[in-house]
């Protein structure tokens, strides 16, 4: 099935019912393609979403500030998070992000970077993920930040 126009009684998409454009195709497994801005290739509306994303304040007791698919999170150790997923990605060899504010929280050197790290490919699991903060100056000294936000891309199981 393919959204070709939006009729005058559509949605206010910015799209004229004249324009008999198709820019949204739905296949018959139920996967959105939309074209690209040049309309030469086509993007996966559900592999192209972040299937997790949160928003962590490490210093003290850690919290969580704000998140998607994030059941929960444990303080480890001063730099130190895990994080687990209310809905499992579909396996393991997603791809995980993250970013920290440019002044350490909890002291140290870190006034020009700090660095998300996660852990170890063996703690990349479906369900949970643990990653370290650290001094952009120093590697080795773990030190809260806040914020610290990290993202997942990859598939839901």
């Amino acid at each position: 099935m393919a959204l070709t126009k939006v009729n005058r009684g559509g949605l206010n998409t910015g799209v004229s019912d004249s324009s008999n454009a198709t820019f949204l195709t739905v296949d018959s497994s139920e996967q959105a393609i939309i074209k690209s801005e040049g309309g030469a290739s086509t993007t996966s509306v559900q592999q192209g979403l972040a299937k997790f994303w949160a928003n962590i304040d490490q210093v003290g007791t850690a919290a969580l500030v704000d998140s998607l698919n994030c059941s929960g999170i444990t303080d480890n150790a001063g730099g130190d998070i895990s994080v687990a997923l209310s809905t499992n990605m579909g396996n393991a060899t997603y791809a995980p992000s993250g970013m920290t504010t440019s002044h350490a929280a909890g002291g140290g050197s870190g006034e020009d970077e700090g660095f998300v790290s996660i852990d170890t490919k063996a703690r990349m699991t479906t369900s949970a993920n643990r990653f370290h903060t650290t001094d952009g100056h120093n590697g080795s000294d773990q030190i809260d930040y806040d914020p610290v936000c990290v993202i997942f891309h990859g598939d839901l199981a």
